[in-house]
């Protein structure tokens, strides 16, 4: 497993196995691909972060930074060596919590985008989603899971080669700009988050 592009293109990083599943680098290049215009001084959230690879490539390919959020004992070795081995320690933050309580303490606006790769077949991909959609905790919201999950919500999609994984892409509607409804749209149903402003962690 490596980093695919930028600063830190071709770098090795290390994985525990085990139960944890990396982001194989053809998904991974295909989630950066769709928020390319969105990667230049973000800041970044990767949540269910594992061995970091997806927080790492987006910082290896212009984020300004990037907080990661993991409760695994052994992804978050790999994820502490990963960081320290590319001396990525100043723009790197990481929180040793589980991920919902983590997002349902953000405010709206917290971060410019968002990663979250939970197990497939988890309802934790649905209420993380949920959670963005009542406060969008990031501007970009990228999830990746099964082609065969029902999402509450419907974004931007693209399936990935021969494998069995999805991407999909919500982007938050811009504050301050009123959104011309459709009769009997609704902003879930578009997969549009509001602002969030009035609503506290």
């Amino acid at each position: 497993m490596r980093i695919i592009a930028g600063r830190w293109a071709g770098r090795s990083l290390v994985s525990p196995g085990g139960r944890v599943r990396p982001t194989a680098e053809a998904v991974r290049d295909a989630a950066m691909s769709l928020v390319a215009d969105d990667l230049r001084g973000a800041r970044v959230l990767d949540l269910f972060a594992g061995t970091g690879a997806m927080g790492l490539e987006a910082i290896s390919r212009g984020a300004r930074s990037c907080d990661f959020v993991e409760n695994g004992s052994g992804a978050i070795h790999s994820l502490k060596a990963n960081v320290a081995a590319l001396h990525a320690r100043e723009r790197s933050r990481i929180f040793l919590r589980d991920a919902i309580p983590f997002i349902e303490r953000l405010p709206a606006h917290a971060y410019d985008l968002a990663f979250a790769d939970p197990p497939y077949g988890s309802r934790k991909l649905d209420r993380v989603l949920q959670r963005w959609l009542e406060v969008p905790f990031s501007r970009v919201l990228v999830l990746e899971h099964a082609p065969d999950h029902a999402l509450p919500a419907r974004g931007t999609s693209r399936r990935i080669g021969d494998n069995d994984t999805m991407i999909t892409v919500f982007r938050a509607r811009p504050a301050n700009r009123p959104a011309r409804e459709r009769p009997g749209a609704t902003r879930a149903s578009r997969g549009e988050a509001g602002d969030g402003a009035s609503q506290k962690p």
